[in-house]
């Protein structure tokens, strides 16, 4: 069964840094990987995206802050978050797009294969 795994979450206090790691046999290059987020009571939403060939993007929320990256050596999906806010206290996620395309797709639904999640608190 394909599967993600999530790590690196925690507690941290406003300002503070925290890197999150993915890998399992859902990682891939061959299709986008990305990072969301969700909020108790909301829909996960979309944080950064990046294809096998290492182009990212991230959501305003988070740019200048928030890094995506992989080491394709290690199978791994890296998310290096500095500056947090409270306001990014959310449980993370990892996924790997449905179908390949040349730019990552965003939306939740587009992502077939998840993590269980890792919780990322931030105190202020």
């Amino acid at each position: 069964q394909v599967h993600l795994v999530e790590s690196g979450g925690g507690s941290v206090q406003a300002g503070g840094s925290l890197r999150l790691s993915c890998t399992g046999s859902g990682y891939t290059t061959s299709r986008c990987m990305g990072w969301f987020r969700q909020f108790p009571g909301k829909e996960r939403e979309w944080v950064a995206v990046i294809t096998g060939y290492g182009s990212s993007t991230s959501a305003d929320s988070v740019k200048g802050r928030f890094t995506i990256s992989q080491d394709t050596n290690k199978n791994t999906l890296y998310l290096q978050m500095d500056s947090l806010k409270p306001e990014d206290t959310a449980m993370y996620y990892c996924a790997a797009q449905r179908d390949y395309t040349v730019r990552c797709r965003t939306p939740q639904d587009e992502y077939n294969t998840w993590g269980h999640g890792t919780q990322v608190t931030v105190s202020s």
